[in-house]
C-alpha cells in the first residue's frame, strides 16, 4: 500500500515493503518478516542491514534469537531533512555548474502539471534581465490542477522583480474571463474573436515557448510545454509580437515603450 512512497524516499523495493511489513508487526524474526512482506527470505537479511544503517530498523539484542523492530515513521521525516540539509549546501555548486556554460541552442519538452511548473521557474529565473512576451495568452493560472499557494508565491516572486511584461490575450479569456483581462499588469491587449487558437506562445531571453493542451483558464492533464532555446528565433518571434502589437488598436510599440519606461520612474 505505502511501498511506492517509501521507494520515493530512497528504499529499494525490497526495503520498502519490509519497513511497511513491520510497522504493524512489532518484534519480528526474519521468517515472519520474510512472510509478512513477501520477500524471499535469503534477500531478507540483506534488506534488514540496509533499514539498520538509514536507522529504520533496529536489531534487538539479549534474546536467544535475531529479532527485529521497526523505528517509528516519524524517522522518514529525519531523513528527508538530513537530504534537504544536503541538497541545500550543495545546490550553489550545482546552479554554478548549471550557469557556467550556459546552452546556446537546444530544444526539449515538459509535460504535465509538473512540466508547467519547470517551464515557470525557467520563466523566473531567466526574466530577471529580460522582458516577457506572451502570445496568445489563456491565464493558464486559473486551472484547478495549479496550487493556489504555488500561483500566489510564485507572482509574487515575479512582481517582486519588476520585470517587464506584455500580453496579447487570447479572445476567450476576455470572453470566459472578463475579470483576467479588467485586472490584468503590465501592458497588454486582446486579440480579435477570428484569432482564437488552442495555442501559446511565450519569448523571454533566447526561449521560444509554446503550448499545447490549453484552453482559456486551464490545461490539459497531458499539457505538453515545448521549448527552444536559440537567440536568432526569440528575436524573431519578438519582431513578430511586436507586428501583431502595432496592428491592433491602440498605442503603438513603441508608445507602448515609452508609457513603460514613464512608469519606472
Amino acid at each position: 500500500m505505502y511501498s511506492e512512497l517509501l521507494q520515493e524516499l530512497n528504499l529499494s523495493p525490497n526495503e520498502a515493503k519490509i519497513y511497511e511489513g513491520m510497522l504493524s508487526t512489532g518484534e519480528s524474526n526474519a521468517s515472519v518478516i520474510a512472510l509478512r512482506s513477501n520477500v524471499p527470505r535469503r534477500n531478507v537479511y540483506d534488506a534488514l542491514n540496509r533499514l539498520i544503517e538509514k536507522g529504520l530498523v533496529y536489531k534487538i539484542v539479549g534474546t536467544g534469537e535475531n529479532l527485529f523492530q521497526a523505528v517509528h515513521p516519524n524517522k522518514l521525516l529525519d531523513l528527508l531533512k538530513e537530504k534537504e540539509k544536503w541538497l541545500t549546501t550543495k545546490l550553489p555548486e550545482l546552479r554554478d555548474l548549471y550557469e557556467s556554460d550556459p546552452p546556446l541552442k537546444a530544444a526539449f519538452i515538459y509535460s504535465g502539471v509538473e512540466g508547467y511548473k519547470n517551464y515557470h521557474s525557467d520563466l523566473l529565473r531567466v526574466s530577471q534581465k529580460e522582458e516577457v512576451f506572451f502570445l496568445g495568452a489563456k491565464s493558464l493560472w486559473n486551472s484547478p490542477q495549479v496550487n493556489k499557494s504555488f500561483r500566489v508565491n510564485y507572482l509574487k516572486e515575479f512582481e517582486k522583480r519588476k520585470v517587464p511584461y506584455y500580453t496579447l490575450f487570447d479572445p476567450g479569456v476576455l470572453r470566459e474571463l472578463p475579470e483576467v483581462v479588467q485586472n490584468a499588469k503590465g501592458e497588454y491587449k486582446v486579440l480579435p474573436d477570428q484569432y482564437a487558437t488552442q495555442g501559446l506562445v511565450d519569448i523571454f531571453g533566447d526561449y521560444v515557448v509554446t503550448f499545447s493542451g490549453v484552453h482559456p483558464g486551464r490545461f490539459d492533464d497531458n499539457i505538453r510545454i515545448f521549448i527552444i532555446i536559440d537567440k536568432d528565433l526569440a528575436n524573431t518571434y519578438r519582431a513578430w509580437f511586436k507586428m501583431i502589437w502595432d496592428l491592433l488598436p491602440g498605442n503603438s510599440w513603441d508608445q507602448t515603450q515609452k508609457n513603460m519606461l514613464l512608469k519606472k520612474k
